[in-house]
């Protein structure tokens, strides 16, 4: 009798519901279907035009081989120059590590703080993919369960519990603006929880994919608080680069040689076409302050227009481009709740059990990082699906 082929056990995670949820819809669209895509972080602006164009310049002088594996010491320059300018912050490019999208970093992070059982606290609801990482390497996600009273983030009374019931955390990874909720910490409570985690030596990593994307106060660093925290951010969500894969690392100088090794290894180097073009990004505020200019009235819209539509119970959306909605008066099951909306309004939605195994149940998400059209084309549809269902 043939054996069934071994599979690793650490292939054994959760599925990233997002994404298949964008591939139900694809196969609706492939179809004839006119889908209105809220269901994944991506925006439907173009690459800023001076990006597109080095990339044009690229090829055409056929620019693609490899390079340093910590990135092109241009782009790692234009990092560090960025962050002199938005955040007033002396960042050494020789700190900088560009990586294959935020993903690749998050790898590359886990893999040179962590050891197998490490424990890594992360707030829920929060980015799914953080804990499958986790899991993949064998290493022990801990998580801190947050709520409106904590501003929906972690606190130093979560960590500290934590620590009382001798699970003594290796790290803590956050985003602000998050993804689900579209919250923000600001300045002085992620100066808290950053100079915290130092002085209890846990790692610090700050996941700030969604700096730039905020409708009031800017998105404050940790590394502002921790020198010692690492950075991770990239070119997909404000430079509007999703499929580029482009990100980068703020990393301290003592890990700085420990993952240009797990880089060299891994992955040689990030995509040198989008590295190459993703120089001329920063060049690019004025066009990518437009397109955030767009999504904040497709917020703006949103938030008056879903409570019609059935979705009254929204948390607070201080940046990224989501909102994340309590439904527990309309289903006790968003996965079924939002399979049905697509199947019957070609309205792609993420249900809240992709970031919140217990409680997302009542929860979904709306992204609003398309055109205004769609967005009054999605609630025109929802309006009177949810009244006569």
């Amino acid at each position: 009798m043939r054996s069934k082929p071994r599979i690793a056990t650490r292939s054994d995670i959760p599925p990233f519901i997002v994404m298949d949820m964008m591939r139900a819809a694809n196969e609706k669209e492939v179809l004839g279907e006119h889908i209105i895509h809220m269901e994944v972080g991506q925006p439907s602006t173009k690459a800023p035009s001076k990006v597109i164009a080095a990339a044009h310049n690229a090829l055409d002088a056929d620019r693609l081989g490899y390079t340093d594996a910590k990135g092109l010491p241009e782009l790692r320059e234009r990092i560090s120059h960025h962050y002199q300018t938005r955040y007033k912050l002396d960042v050494p490019a020789d700190r900088i590590i560009i990586t294959t999208g935020s993903s690749a970093g998050f790898v590359l992070a886990f893999l040179a703080l962590f050891d197998k059982g490490a424990k890594v606290a992360l707030p829920v609801p929060g980015y799914p993919c953080y804990p499958h990482i986790l899991r993949a390497l064998d290493i022990d996600p801990v998580f801190i369960e947050t709520n409106e009273q904590s501003g929906w983030f972690p606190t130093i009374d979560h960590l500290d519990e934590l620590a009382s019931k001798d699970s003594a955390l290796d790290g803590l990874l956050l985003a602000s603006p998050a993804n689900p909720t579209g919250t923000m910490l600001d300045a002085s409570s992620l100066k808290k929880l950053a100079t915290h985690c130092a002085s209890k030596n846990i790692s610090f990593i700050s996941d700030e994919i969604y700096h730039g994307l905020t409708y009031g106060t800017p998105a404050p660093t940790a590394i502002a608080y921790n020198r010692d925290a690492i950075i991770i951010n990239s070119f997909s969500k404000y430079f509007s680069m999703t499929g580029w894969r482009i990100g980068w690392m703020v990393v301290p100088e003592h890990l700085v040689r420990p993952i240009e090794r797990l880089q060299q290894n891994l992955y040689i180097n990030a995509p040198t076409l989008s590295q190459l073009a993703a120089i001329k990004a920063f060049d690019c505020i004025d066009e990518l302050e437009t397109y955030k200019n767009a999504y904040e009235i497709n917020r703006d819209y949103l938030l008056n227009e879903l409570p019609e539509a059935g979705f009254g119970k929204i948390l607070p959306a201080d940046g990224a481009f989501y909102l994340y909605a309590d439904i527990s008066d309309l289903t006790d099951d968003s996965q079924s709740f939002t399979r049905a909306i697509l199947e019957n309004t070609g309205v792609a939605l993420t249900p809240g059990q992709d970031f919140d195994a217990v409680r997302g149940k009542h929860f979904l998400r709306f992204s609003y990082a398309r055109s205004l059209n769609d967005m009054q084309e999605a609630v025109r549809r929802l309006k009177p699906w949810i009244k006569n269902r």
